[in-house]
């Protein structure tokens, strides 16, 4: 578990409380407490009601709903720093998806009746929660348009680049994707199914455009992704 002083220097870093002055972090301090999951543990479940808004200290976790046949989408993956909750810390509604861990993971917890005073106090913090909200709006309208104009190469190799961008490490053999992913993963991700993403992953394999092994990619051409990432499919 994360010190009082370590929690202070990691909020100083996060992007929603950088403003702040070392006065206003101890006051946040204060109202707030720490969380841990395990992998795999659910956070909390669309459609649950919770005044709880967290932000990841160390860790992943993400971010999914499905539909009443049972097949998972994932929104996305939420990694340090990031904010959760943060709808429902506005409006007071029940939860829009159903967030979990994908690793060992401990989150600072703060309770809404305790962050809305503090957000008064701190409008700084309260315009940047803003652009945090753009930002995930922006997130799920691209999701969207993708699941209903691209085809299954295309919204793989889209995702596939957008993970090798926020995960990737060049290396010998080409872009290492540091994030472990399972094909079921994959699918979850673009809204298909395990078998489409195999199917899809084998022909890339044998053409040389990538490899998978222990649920790590490595691209070697990704000229081929961002090729195929521009061919929409009405």
């Amino acid at each position: 578990m994360a010190t009082p002083d370590e929690l202070r220097g990691w909020l100083a870093k996060v992007p929603l409380f950088s403003q702040l002055g070392d006065g206003a972090l101890d006051s946040l301090l204060h109202i707030a407490s720490t969380r841990r999951l395990r992998p795999r543990e659910v956070l909390f479940r669309k459609g649950s009601h919770g005044s709880q808004t967290y932000v990841i200290i160390r860790g992943r976790c993400r971010a999914s709903t499905a539909a009443a046949d049972g097949k998972e989408l994932v929104l996305r993956i939420m990694d340090a720093g990031e904010v959760i909750g943060e709808i429902s810390l506005l409006d007071g509604h029940a939860r829009s998806a159903t967030v979990s861990a994908l690793e060992p993971t401990e989150l600072l917890v703060i309770e809404r009746r305790h962050l809305l005073p503090f957000l008064r106090e701190h409008p700084e913090v309260a315009i940047e929660l803003l652009e945090v909200l753009g930002r995930r709006l922006r997130t799920i309208s691209e999701l969207l348009e993708d699941t209903l104009f691209l085809n299954l190469p295309a919204r793989l190799s889209r995702k596939l680049l957008a993970l090798a961008e926020a995960y990737g490490r060049e290396g010998p053999a080409g872009l290492h994707i540091e994030l472990r992913l399972s094909q079921q993963d994959l699918g979850e991700m673009i809204g298909t199914s395990r078998e489409s993403v195999n199917k899809q992953l084998r022909a890339w394999t044998e053409q040389g455009v990538l490899t998978m092994d222990r649920r790590h990619i490595t691209i070697h051409r990704p000229e081929v992704l961002e090729q195929l990432a521009r061919l929409a499919v009405v």
